[in-house]
């Protein structure tokens, strides 16, 4: 039987690195308060200007050759972003364009930080079914574009000043601070080939939403509530920022990415410990540690990278891939478990013998 394997992987990372202390420069907050709170210590942000597909396309270059292709052997993308470059079309075609693919089939996908499971699970069935051999999933965000901060407070991040922001524009960060810390950019991508072999491939996946209380964690303007999309009231409004209730997505993200994880492992005849290794979303690393010890896993079986990208939505799980993947943390066979939770509210875990 037919079963898709991640044949090689890809990243790109931006060059300009934020740390808590320099937000700390830009609002009421704490190299200390955002550890504790999330376990990030600095996040990696484009430089004004470079785009989520402009990010993607190296590590989409570095996929493709690390799997011993070429570009002209990619039949269908998939592309997982809630940054993309345009309102519309989506990613998936330029990214098509961008690499020179022929003219295949091209998916975006808009579940957020559920993107790459979710993605996984659509690759996986177009290669299963004989639709596709040798699919591009890709994962990018590029979160600096939306923060919402004044000139002031960018000038003092760039090193441009050295003088205090404006007040106005201290409280008005101060106010976002939960989630202005948390977010980095960052791009990764895999290529999800069809296999023949015994002992390897994509085994399973448990993917889920429940949309019932998505005003918990989504972004209120810019849509087609709204007559204009965008006009300046939304704007001072801040309605174009995320809102999330951070208690109730905590406690979301832990209830579901435990039971998804249990699950898909239960009906798969597989113990926790069986497992190689567990790649989790990097959204936070509290809600992390909770399931890691809800599953009852040790720390050799569980990697993290938010401490050095933040939250990079739709690109952390890759990003673990490819990382873990150089490092020689996974070989041909090992037993792999990805999981995450995202906003919609959505969620899902892929296991997979590597």
């Amino acid at each position: 039987m037919t079963r898709a394997v991640i044949a090689g992987s890809g990243a790109h990372i931006p060059p300009i690195r934020i740390t808590n202390g320099m937000l700390a420069t830009i609002m009421e907050t704490s190299d200390e308060w955002i550890r504790e709170r999330s376990g990030v210590e600095v996040r990696q942000w484009v430089e004004r200007g470079t785009s989520t597909l402009a990010l993607s396309i190296p590590a989409a270059r570095q996929a493709i050759e690390s799997a011993g292709l070429t570009p002209s052997d990619i039949d269908m993308v998939v592309y997982a972003t809630m940054t993309p470059d345009y309102y519309m079309p989506g990613n998936g075609c330029l990214l098509q364009a961008a690499l020179g693919l022929r003219s295949v089939p091209c998916f975006d996908i808009r579940q957020q930080c559920s993107g790459f499971v979710y993605g996984l699970q659509l690759a996986d069935a177009h290669v299963r079914s004989g639709l596709a051999k040798h699919v591009l999933l890709v994962g990018a965000e590029v979160h600096s574009a939306f923060m919402p901060f004044g000139e002031a407070s960018w000038a003092r991040l760039a090193g441009a000043v050295d003088t205090p922001i404006p007040q106005h524009e201290w409280d008005f960060n101060t106010q976002n601070r939960h989630l202005e810390v948390l977010f980095g950019d960052g791009a990764a991508a895999v290529v999800v080939q069809a296999f023949d072999g015994e002992g390897r491939g994509v085994l399973d996946h448990l993917i889920g939403a429940d949309g019932t209380d998505f005003n918990r964690l989504y972004i209120p303007g810019a849509g087609t509530r709204n007559r204009p999309y965008i006009d300046q009231a939304l704007l001072d409004r801040n309605e174009q920022w995320p809102q999330m209730d951070g208690r109730y997505v905590f406690k979301m993200a832990t209830t579901k990415m435990a039971e998804a994880a249990q699950q898909i492992l239960a009906r798969n005849g597989v113990r926790p410990d069986d497992l190689s290794l567990v790649l989790m979303h990097q959204a936070n690393r509290r809600i992390n540690e909770y399931v890691q010890k809800l599953l009852g896993l040790p720390d050799s079986k569980v990697i993290h990278n938010i401490q050095k990208y933040g939250n990079t939505t739709a690109a952390t799980i890759p990003l673990l891939w490819d990382e873990a993947s150089r490092a020689g943390r996974i070989a041909p066979g090992d037993l792999v478990l990805t999981v995450a939770f995202g906003a919609g509210m959505s969620w899902g875990a892929n296991l997979m013998r590597a």
